[in-house]
């Protein structure tokens, strides 16, 4: 886990708290996303990283953004200028999505098939998933024949591998053993 990715749990339940509470998660979605993108920038970065006063930087960041921040994103933008803190808004962007996907039982499965799954049996693996997951599943489908046959399925820490390369692997290791 990276430095500012503990910098940013804070900023993130906070934004998250409150845009919870006030009932505008997309819209604090939209603005974390949008200064995360613009703090990527490689002249902002500079910006970022030099002595510039916490507010003319904030002033700065906030003109960049323009409308695209309402006086709560403001708010932060500020928060953060002045503790330094504005190289972590990628990762309080992540955090946030995080925190909302939580919050609305969604997970992202990443599905890795030998051969091109159909319809049918990704509707058929996204509700035996949302079954055992107890949360809606949003599928994101890829294709890799060196799994040679079967599914490899990521979603959050839960790993489920059905592959046949990793069978063989496995027999393989245990006639070396």
């Amino acid at each position: 886990m990276s430095e500012l990715t503990t910098i940013a749990r804070p900023y993130a339940q906070a934004a998250f708290d409150y845009a919870v509470e006030n009932k505008t998660i997309t819209q604090w979605q939209e603005m974390l996303f949008f200064a995360a993108e613009v703090s990527k920038d490689e002249t902002v970065k500079e910006l970022l990283t030099g002595s510039v006063a916490a507010e003319k930087l904030s002033e700065i960041f906030i003109g960049v953004c323009g409308e695209q921040l309402d006086l709560h994103g403001q708010n932060l933008i500020k928060v953060l200028a002045d503790n330094r803190r504005l190289q972590a808004l990628p990762d309080i962007s992540a955090l946030f999505n995080q925190l909302k996907a939580d919050f609305e039982k969604e997970i992202d499965v990443e599905i890795t098939s030998a051969v091109e799954l159909d319809e049918s049996q990704q509707t058929a693996i996204g509700a035996s998933l949302e079954k055992r997951l107890a949360r809606k599943v949003k599928l994101n489908c890829s294709v890799d024949p060196e799994l040679v046959a079967g599914v490899l399925i990521k979603a959050g820490d839960t790993v489920i591998d059905g592959s046949l390369r990793s069978k063989l692997n496995r027999l393989s290791d245990a006639l070396q053993a």
